[in-house]
């Protein structure tokens, strides 16, 4: 199957300059052959409540990931020592509809390792967090719920460009 139209997912939109950086995805889309699409490509409507804004905000999103032929998504550590529930949420709406989904993080380790390096007042002792809770160590890179259904790529949007062009080549 070949595909083209790709939704860019991630907490990229929550930047200060993310119009700037999303138009700069999309051009990165194009020089590999792809139509990425940007959650902030086209204006809000104005005047619009913040409950009224929120909806609307969702069911474009929706209507992009429909419209689109996989999803790639920037899934690194946003606000903590996960990702963006945005992502996540977007991430599981696409496997559902039988999307491809290729997932992005800027270094390798696994989910334990990742929140070891990153976010060490997060740990406690013997495979817990500070909290006592449970660390997730399948040696996956993110939670299992997001690593097994999509392939994830160490590197930038980029990266996962490029894996997603070799696997059409294959």
């Amino acid at each position: 199957m070949t595909l083209h139209r790709l939704y860019l997912a991630g907490p990229d939109v929550f930047r200060p300059d993310a119009a700037a950086h999303g138009r700069r995805l999309v051009a990165l889309c194009a020089e590999y052959g792809f139509e990425g699409v940007f959650p902030l490509n086209e204006a809000l409507p104005a005047g619009l409540a913040p409950p009224a804004l929120a909806a609307h905000i969702y069911r474009a999103n929706i209507a992009h990931i429909e419209r689109c032929d996989a999803v790639l998504a920037n899934l690194d550590f946003f606000r903590g020592a996960e990702p963006d529930s945005g992502t996540c949420f977007e991430v599981g709406y696409a496997v559902a509809r039988g999307k491809p989904v290729i997932g992005y993080l800027p270094e390798a380790g696994s989910f334990a390792e990742r929140i070891r390096r990153r976010y060490p007042q997060a740990i406690g002792a013997q495979g817990k967090d500070a909290q006592g809770w449970e660390l997730e160590e399948f040696g996956l890179p993110l939670n299992l719920m997001l690593a097994v259904p999509g392939r994830i790529v160490v590197g930038d949007l980029r990266a996962a460009l490029v894996a997603l062009r070799d696997a059409q080549a294959a």
